[in-house]
Parts: structure tokens; C-alpha cells; sequence
């Protein structure tokens, strides 16, 4: 006699669904530049061309910046994608964008043609304050900004260039750099030649005192 076999269900299947795929991680400038240097090492001569118009509007507005002067601007930045093309086979990859590269060579020349010339630097703000510049005094800035940042971000206009110009020459160039030209404390560091630290207590000096240059209206 033959009994009757009890079969327990198992768990029923859950239905599939399909999986997205991820989406693309952002392209990272900062890498897409070291990529166009590797390849202007190897001979590709258009990466240099594409590396002379991702860079040159932000070296010629630091230099524009520092000398005051259009044509000599547009000299001294003509000068630093000379040299450096001259040494694109010296440069090795340094964790940082590599516009800090070309604007180190930028601040050189400048500061060889303040040498020469024994005039003051100064900021001008007829050329600067362009719409189109990404920004304007914060263009590297992200993430939420902190007292030092709303300073800066709520003056970008001719009446802070004005005061920006009244800063020492240290305090000025660390402000054109960390706030008009976006670059990183590490990056300014680079560029100015001191410590992280020295640049982080010179941009809090800087922003105090620009604080008290401007006048009530615009804080």
C-alpha cells in the first residue's frame, strides 16, 4: 500500500526586475588636463592646443589681474604657453590641476617684469569683472561657504576689485588666486611658494581686512 508523499512548496520566487546600470561617474577636469600633458609628451601637438584653450582665458585673467595692463597681459600670457611648451617634457603629474602649473610660470614672468619695470602691481577691473567669467570672485569655491567665502560672494563687482587693489601684494595675490581664479589651498600654496597653513592664515587676513575696506552697502 503505497501512502501519499507530502511535497512542501519552497518559497515562492520574487519577481526580477532590471537593474539599472550606473550612472557614469562626472569627468574629472583635473585629470582630463594631466591626460592632454601625457599626451603632448608623446608628440600629440593638438593635446597641447587643447591644453592652450582650456587654460589660457584663466592665465591671462590672473595676469590681467596682476599687471594692469591689457597688452601686457596678453604678451605675458603668450610667454607662459611658450615656456610652457619649452618644458611640457619636465612636468610629471603633482596631484593638482594643472593650471597651477601654468599660472606658476605666469606669476614667474610676472614678477621678472616687476623687477625690471619697479612699478606697482594693481588690479584693474575694467577687463575683470566679465560676465562670462565662471563665478566671478568664487569661481573655485564649492560646497557651502563659510564667512570667508559670503565675503567674497557678495561683492563681486568693481567696488571690491577697488579694494582688493589696497591690499598688500601678498594678500592680494593669495585672494586673486583662491577666490578669482578657484584655486585650492593646496594649489595656491604651490603657486605662491609657502605652506598650506601660511596661505590659510593669509587669506583669513586678507578677507578681515578687505571686510573693512568695503564699504556698509555691499556687506
Amino acid at each position: 500500500m503505497s501512502l501519499p508523499i507530502a511535497v512542501a512548496a519552497g518559497p515562492a520566487r520574487a519577481p526580477l526586475y532590471a537593474v539599472p546600470d550606473p550612472e557614469p561617474a562626472a569627468p574629472d577636469p583635473a585629470a582630463e588636463g594631466w591626460d592632454l600633458v601625457h599626451a603632448a609628451q608623446s608628440g600629440d601637438r593638438a593635446a597641447f592646443g587643447k591644453l592652450y584653450d582650456r587654460y589660457v582665458d584663466g592665465v591671462y585673467r590672473y595676469v590681467l589681474l596682476r599687471v594692469s595692463d591689457r597688452h601686457l597681459a596678453e604678451d605675458v600670457t603668450s610667454e607662459t604657453f611658450l615656456r610652457a611648451l619649452r618644458r611640457i617634457t619636465s612636468i610629471s603629474y603633482q596631484g593638482r590641476d594643472v593650471g597651477a602649473w601654468f599660472t606658476t610660470i605666469a606669476r614667474n614672468l610676472v614678477l621678472d617684469h616687476v623687477k625690471s619695470s619697479r612699478f606697482r602691481l594693481e588690479v584693474v577691473t575694467d577687463e575683470v569683472a566679465d560676465p562670462t567669467t565662471p563665478g566671478a570672485a568664487v569661481a573655485g569655491a564649492a560646497g557651502t561657504p563659510g564667512p570667508e567665502q559670503q565675503v567674497i560672494s557678495r561683492n563681486t563687482n568693481d567696488e571690491l576689485l577697488r579694494c582688493i587693489s589696497d591690499l598688500g601684494d601678498d594678500q592680494r595675490e593669495c585672494i586673486i588666486l583662491r577666490f578669482i581664479q578657484g584655486f585650492s589651498v593646496a594649489e595656491t600654496a604651490q603657486i605662491m611658494e609657502r605652506g598650506e597653513g601660511a596661505v590659510k592664515a593669509l587669506q583669513h587676513r586678507a578677507v578681515r581686512r578687505l571686510a573693512k575696506l568695503l564699504p556698509d552697502t555691499l556687506l
